[in-house]
């Protein structure tokens, strides 16, 4: 007979997580596959959100909900894209498990790992959360070179540390989905808020699967705008290049005036040096512009904060009893 300890653990909920973005596809086959891992599990909780699909990924979740209506299937329906960020935010407040897993739509990612991350926190009580990173990315050698690049930079320049390769991917204890709720933050970096709550994070390799249905919307100039929201979210390290720069150019032309100088008094040199002060002026020129759109940067985000704007907008929250009949609740969250 299992004790009373061990029948409690292994009653804990889960709650997944499930951000989609013209997911049309992939919808039904998701949860096929969870079926498969889980069985008929009624202690875990289906939180589909929509994130302003252009196809028919809301009407294909709507349909799953009837179709599966003896399983906890929910979704959040954005009025318009939001983006990725605050598809788990608003999948994080609406959480109600003991474990909370996020995970893609598109199979890449496999419920299979979210299993095995589960029973290791139900055996481990010293972990907070397991995270999941990549041994070997299927990228192509330029964008694994400048996401090496990536997390070398934010290490240095950032108070918290950025696990190589690790993915939003993960399974969460309650306790470190209310600590990342309790930052309403506008910009959101999940990685970063991940790594900033702290808690004891363990880390297994997984293997992405290959994408069964559509296309990623995912490629190299979102990923580098995705890299700077990084970097300027958790460091002000670009701010202080700026001080530096100035500070050495400052004295670097106090130098150069005192060498012209002390060359025109001892020598006797023409001051010529039209080619030189035109060089100069848009090297200086290019520096300050650079370095006022960092500067941009930091305010307008910062102008943008204190608008309180929502990081997220529902139009519809549906479930079962909301298909059945009901009018959908219609709400604005923070």
């Amino acid at each position: 007979m299992k004790s009373k300890e061990n029948s409690q653990i292994e009653n804990k909920t889960l709650s997944l997580i499930i951000p989609c973005y013209n997911e049309e596809d992939n919808i039904e086959l998701f949860f096929l596959e969870c079926l498969k891992v889980f069985g008929e599990d009624n202690n875990i909780e289906y939180i589909f959100i929509n994130d302003g699909s252009k196809d028919n990924t809301l009407n294909n979740i709507k349909n799953l909900i009837l179709k599966y209506k003896d399983y906890n299937i929910n979704c959040l329906n954005f009025s318009r894209n939001f983006g990725k960020e605050a598809a788990l935010y608003a999948g994080l407040k609406f959480s109600h498990g003991d474990f909370t897993a996020i995970i893609d739509a598109d199979l890449q990612q496999h419920p299979k790992y979210v299993k095995k991350m589960v029973d290791f926190l139900k055996q481990n009580d010293s972990y907070d959360e397991v995270a999941c990173y990549q041994e070997k990315r299927k990228e192509n050698k330029l964008i694994s070179f400048f996401k090496n690049i990536f997390y070398s930079l934010i290490n240095q320049v950032s108070d918290v540390n950025f696990y190589k390769n690790a993915s939003d991917f993960r399974v969460l204890k309650r306790n470190v989905v209310d600590a990342i709720l309790s930052m309403p933050e506008y910009f959101r970096f999940s990685k970063g808020l991940f790594s900033f709550v702290g808690f004891n994070t363990y880390y297994i390799p997984y293997k992405v699967e290959k994408r069964k249905h559509g296309k990623s919307s995912w490629n190299f100039f979102s990923l580098l705008k995705y890299a700077i929201d990084g970097i300027i979210g958790f460091s002000v390290f670009p701010l202080k290049i700026s001080t530096f720069v100035g500070v050495m150019s400052f004295i670097l032309s106090i130098i150069y005036l005192i060498i012209i100088v002390i060359q025109k008094i001892t020598v006797g040199i023409p001051i010529n040096g039209y080619p030189t002060i035109v060089c100069l002026i848009l090297f200086f020129g290019g520096l300050q512009m650079i370095f006022l759109g960092i500067i941009g940067e930091y305010i307008g985000r910062t102008y943008l904060e204190t608008k309180k704007r929502p990081v997220y907008i529902i139009k519809d929250k549906l479930n079962y009893k909301e298909l059945e009949g009901a009018d959908n609740e219609k709400l604005v969250e923070r």
